[in-house]
């Protein structure tokens, strides 16, 4: 008998210019199986950033008909826009055993516990993982680096990245992004204990 397991809906937080996003790009490039939720956002696009592929880029009208129509697994407002992530990017995902990456805020992510605790299926799934700066100084430099912010974005981010670091211990799991390939490495490692926890199978092992 073919053992099958349920997808993880690896859920992946921290301030802005932690290294997430790009922690979870190069996780993808090494293992193209594993899929990324693209969230919803009413802000505009930042660089070479593309809809449909960083983000789905929408009118605050648009979000709002989508949180009507119940579309959203989570959504929060943070830095002044929405942020969420949709249904149709997870949920039939890890039914079928397909991992997926959610690039969500502190707020989203305490939504998806919430939900956890109603939803037995996503409850089995999620895996919570906080991405920090190995200290304040180097996230500043960061956001600064990007070269794509004002001066008064940056410093919202910077305020808001203390109450964000701040509710670390919420995750099961802390990755300091201190050095980009070690931090890929240990990510890494996290993604193939997830794939082994005994909560996924949906199958008795010596059926």
């Amino acid at each position: 008998m073919e053992i099958q397991r349920l997808g993880v809906a690896l859920i992946l937080s921290g301030p802005s210019g932690s290294g997430k996003s790009s922690i979870s790009k190069e996780v993808m490039k090494q293992h193209p199986e594993v899929c990324f939720s693209i969230s919803c956002t009413t802000r505009a696009p930042r660089g070479a950033e593309r809809d449909g592929v960083d983000y789905y880029f929408l009118s605050r009208e648009e979000f709002r008909r989508k949180i009507e129509a119940d579309a959203f697994i989570e959504y929060a407002e943070v830095h002044g826009n929405f942020y969420g992530t949709l249904k149709s990017e997870v949920i039939d995902r890890v039914s079928r055993g397909i991992d997926v990456i959610l690039d969500i805020d502190v707020q989203g992510a305490a939504k998806v516990r919430e939900l956890c605790r109603k939803e037995p299926l996503f409850d089995a799934c999620a895996e919570f993982v906080f991405v920090a700066p190995p200290s304040h100084a180097e996230l500043e430099r960061r956001l600064r680096g990007r070269g794509t912010d004002s001066e008064e974005v940056i410093q919202k981010r910077l305020a808001n990245s203390k109450l964000e670091i701040s509710r670390w211990r919420e995750y099961s799991y802390l990755l300091i992004n201190d050095e980009f390939a070690g931090a890929v490495e240990r990510f890494n490692a996290l993604l193939l204990a997830f794939r082994m926890s005994t909560k996924r199978w949906k199958e008795d092992v010596n059926g």
